[in-house]
Order: C-alpha cells, then structure tokens, then sequence
C-alpha cells in the first residue's frame, strides 16, 4: 500500500499548468515516461522536470521509482479485482458465458482506462523480478484466478481439463488492450466486445452461445456499480 505524505513539499520550480493534485502530476509524468522511455532509463529527477517541481519535492509524495510504478500498476488490475464479486453475484442466475463475457468486458474497460497505457508495464523483467512490486503480483494473481474459476465453469470439456492455465491464458488474451492503444487504435465497445468474444471463443464456447452472453453482460454491465459495494 502506498504511503501518503501529507505536509507541504517546497515551492515548484515551475507553476503548474494544471488543477489536478501534486500527486497526481507526479503519477501521469511517471506513466509517461515509464512507457516511452522504460522504467529503468527514467530518473526520480526526470519525472520531477517533466512535473516542474524539485527533485526533493517528489519525495515527499514517494519513496521512489518503485512506489510510483507500484501505484500505477495497481490502477491497471485493481478496478477489475474489485469488481469480482460484484460481478460474480450478478451473474449467479445467468449462465457462465454471461459471467465470463461480463468480467473480460470490465477487465478491457480497466486496462483502456489505465493512466498513460501503463498496463503495458505489467510483465515487464523489472516488475517481474522485483518484490517491490510483490502486492501488485498478488492482485493480478487474485485476478487470474477469477479468470479461472468463471472459465473453468464455461469452458468446454477439453479445455476445462487443463483448467489451470485459463486464467493467465484469458489476462493475455485482454492485455491486447494496451497493445492495440500503444497502435493508436479506440478500445471503444465494439473492440472491447471483440476481445471478451474471444476469451469467450478461446474456451470452446458455442458460437450460438456468445451472442446471449454478450447481451445479457452488456445489460449487466450498464447496472455494475462504479464504486463496488
């Protein structure tokens, strides 16, 4: 969890050029730089330019490079991971199709949101290999898993078998997200129902069965709550 800093930083270097918080700033220079430059290559001093404040000044809203990306990446899963059992309990009367379409929908939604495209982040070396990064791990875990546990009921005979594998095989299948906008192309809803008919398709689901699906998670979807109960 990340550390909040609540006393005043020193005066900016450079007057900023929008109302949003310090800390924010921070985090959309940091996503940006991450993802243009890599995480490695970019400095505490770089983001700090790039917001128009002192070096000094970033530190008291992170411990670092690691607690920034830790942050960011958190936003690119934690939407979704928050949003299970919501997503779960609406589909329980509604078939497993329903339920699968329903969280690949949020999932691609979560990922198109993400500040700066930062999801594309997600299996770099440098977060992989990290423990700075450990609690983000165990939330994308924690989603794999939902993957697997709603395919695995969806899912045909044969693929159902090898159950264990469909989660992170899904995640893939949705992370195309941050590859098609890092391409400049929409995630608008016809390509976010693109990419949940396939995690449909890659499960062995009927053709005949993923047009209800999609109907019955678009209907759910516009109820799903913005701010899960």
């Amino acid at each position: 969890m990340s550390i909040r800093r609540t006393h005043p930083g020193r005066p900016r270097l450079v007057p900023s050029s929008t109302a949003a918080p310090p800390r924010e700033q921070v985090l959309h220079a940091a996503a940006q730089l991450f993802v243009t430059k890599g995480f490695a290559a970019t400095s505490t001093r770089e983001i700090a330019d790039r917001v128009g404040i002192r070096q000094a000044s970033l530190y008291y809203h992170f411990t670092g490079k690691d607690e920034i990306l830790a942050e960011l990446l958190e936003r690119s899963v934690r939407p979704t991971v928050d949003r299970i059992e919501q997503i779960e309990r609406l589909t329980a009367s509604e078939s497993p199709e329903t339920a699968l379409y329903l969280l690949a929908l949020i999932d691609v939604h979560t990922l198109a949101e993400a500040p700066d495209n930062i999801g594309m982040l997600a299996t770099h070396p440098d977060v992989t290999s990290s423990e700075a990064f450990d609690a983000f791990r165990s939330t994308r875990a924690e989603l794999a898993e939902a993957y697997r546990r709603i395919a695995s009921r969806a899912a045909g005979p044969a693929i159902a078998a090898a159950a264990e594998p469909i989660g992170e095989m899904l995640m893939h299948l949705v992370e195309v997200t941050t590859t098609l906008r890092s391409s400049g192309v929409p995630i608008d809803d016809a390509t976010a129902a693109t990419i949940a008919a396939t995690c449909l398709r890659a499960c062995g689901v009927p053709e005949g069965r993923i047009a209800p699906a999609a109907s019955s998670a678009a209907t759910l979807a516009d109820g799903l709550s913005r701010s899960p109960d």
